[in-house]
């Protein structure tokens, strides 16, 4: 079963660089250059693309994959720019035309999924399908949230308290991403995670990533967006498939089944127990299922 494959801490894909708008972007690019799909697999906070180690194997004899840093994490340049969403959209679109990426499938989570649904609604023509988990499909309301979520979410998005847990305590890579993993990430692993944000002022993306987020139609530019997307994703031809878990953090068991139930076109996967960083805890089931998947779904 896969389910007993090993997860491995090594990432052991050349590093490329690429410069976009003064700065450089850090890329993996693994699998055939001249095949007909490019799978474009996009992180999220606090991660980069060593999240995806061990997913990319799966892909890579099926086509191109390419795993970009976003703009300021991962080894990817740290501009003096103020890293909101709309900066990231700048960022991430400049690399998809300078590598010149043609009939993408998105592999998406996280913010990833923001900046993937995003890119898949402004250029459709350019995506030939979307894998999804643990994905910012709507947007979001307090009251839709637990209380804990809610309480931990107000004081990342509180100037003091966000600055002192996210900058000054490294919340993100310290706690959150060994609470959401799903598994007990190992020291090697850890470290991967760490070596970004090993100083305070590198945390910048983390601490504005949050912010972003669309609660209650806050901010208005990230909810105009993924109600745009939202509204075209769930009624498009496109090829879907959807990864979900229980608990979640974003999409638990009961919106899964409610996305596979509702939106056009879409195959969807219960991955069983998990929580927000699924490619930690289900790497092999989720490439397993992307190239199952893709055999069967996508021309």
């Amino acid at each position: 079963m896969s389910n007993i494959k090993p997860i491995s801490a090594a990432f052991p894909f050349e590093s490329k660089f690429q410069e976009v708008l003064d700065s450089k972007m850090h890329y993996v690019d693994e699998g055939d250059k001249n095949s007909k799909h490019t799978f474009l697999l996009l992180h999220g906070n606090p991660t980069s693309s060593y999240l995806w180690r061990n997913i990319i194997p799966h892909l890579s004899p099926l086509g191109r994959v390419i795993a970009p840093d976003l703009i300021g994490m991962g080894k990817s340049d740290k501009p003096d720019i103020d890293y909101t969403f709309k900066d990231h959209i700048e960022y991430l679109d400049a690399l998809i035309e300078k590598l010149a990426l043609k009939d993408i499938i998105l592999v998406i989570q996280d913010w990833g999924s923001g900046l993937g649904f995003n890119y898949a609604n402004q250029h459709r023509e350019n995506v030939k399908g979307i894998v999804f988990f643990e994905a910012m499909v709507q947007v979001s309301y307090w009251k839709n949230t637990t209380k804990e979520t809610e309480t931990l979410f107000k004081k990342f998005r509180d100037p003091k308290e966000g600055y002192e847990m996210i900058v000054k305590n490294n919340f993100f890579i310290e706690a959150m991403l060994p609470m959401m993993a799903g598994r007990e990430l190992t020291k090697e692993e850890m470290d991967h995670y760490r070596a970004p944000y090993l100083e305070e002022k590198s945390r910048k993306p983390l601490l504005m990533w949050p912010g972003q987020i669309s609660f209650d139609g806050v901010p208005k530019f990230s909810t105009d967006i993924v109600n745009s997307y939202n509204e075209y994703h769930k009624n498009s031809a496109i090829p879907k498939l959807l990864f979900y878990a229980e608990p979640g953090l974003i999409i638990n068991r009961e919106l899964g089944e409610h996305i596979a139930e509702t939106w056009k076109n879409i195959t969807a996967v219960d991955l069983g127990e998990g929580k927000h960083y699924l490619q930690e805890s289900h790497p092999h089931e989720i490439g397993e299922g992307i190239v199952d998947w893709y055999k069967k779904t996508v021309k």
